[in-house]
């Protein structure tokens, strides 16, 4: 079951477009940061369930967090958030572990398709 999230976007218009997406039914404790590093530091504070990641941030990008967030915890479930459409860059992080990606702008409906794959996945 979901009940910690993280939202890690350099952006902080981009974290308040993803939270408002979140359903307000459910009571998530929400965590957030402004950089990759940042992100992987809350992550290792929080142990959040489910990780909303941007791609492209100063400090560490989303692929470098997102890797090094799952080498700290393999079964960590990061949901990449991005507006990169490149396949290069959809592939790799995919390939250092992402669970699954969702293109900017998130719709509510993106985003409660990605935590009930994200509650499957946990059990």
């Amino acid at each position: 079951m979901i009940k910690k999230i993280l939202l890690v976007d350099d952006s902080p218009i981009s974290r308040r477009i993803i939270k408002s997406c979140i359903p307000k039914d459910r009571d998530y404790e929400i965590f957030e940061a402004g950089d990759g590093l940042a992100g992987l530091e809350a992550y290792k504070q929080h142990s959040p369930d489910v990780t909303f990641m941007d791609l492209t941030m100063p400090v560490m990008d989303g692929t470098q967090a997102t890797e090094e967030i799952v080498k700290y915890d393999k079964d960590a479930i990061v949901i990449v958030c991005t507006a990169d459409i490149q396949i290069k860059s959809l592939t790799n992080v995919l390939g250092v572990g992402a669970f699954m990606i969702v293109k900017k702008p998130p719709s509510k409906e993106t985003v409660e398709d990605a935590l009930a794959k994200a509650e499957a996945q946990i059990g």
